[in-house]
């Protein structure tokens, strides 16, 4: 039996031409814990993403990192840091590759340097806490 995960008539884009194509999040009923889907264009080369949480201060309470991803589409759960207040979350999300200097293979260090980054899409949301958890 052959199983196919991807859409068969999804034609698979060039790392510039990937894409972000939703981002969504809503908070749990906790108030601590956030369910964030993201999906991407299909691509022939496994792109990383990087997602970040900040708080109506535009504090960073939480963050994400995914690294060449197999998927288009992904769900993630992000627990929220610190204190939180009631106020709109934002989501933001960059889609990027990373550069290999002259041929050679990944080092260590080099999804997190942002020096070798080509980030090929940025996009954000927005979500509300009404009450702080309790």
């Amino acid at each position: 039996m052959d199983i196919f995960f991807q859409d068969p008539t999804a034609i698979p884009l060039p790392p510039a031409e990937v894409r972000v194509k939703d981002l969504r999040a809503a908070a749990w009923q906790d108030n601590r814990r956030v369910g964030v889907y993201l999906e991407v264009t299909p691509f022939q080369k496994k792109p990383n993403a990087e997602l970040i949480i900040t708080n109506p201060s535009g504090e960073v309470v939480a963050q994400a990192s995914i690294i060449e991803t197999i998927i288009p589409k992904m769900e993630l759960t992000l627990h929220l840091r610190g204190h939180i207040i009631p106020g709109s979350y934002t989501v933001s999300v960059t889609v990027y590759y990373v550069e290999s200097p002259e041929g050679k293979a990944d080092e260590p260090g080099s999804f997190t340097d942002p020096s070798r980054r080509q980030v090929v899409d940025n996009e954000q949301t927005v979500f509300e806490l009404h009450t702080a958890p309790g």
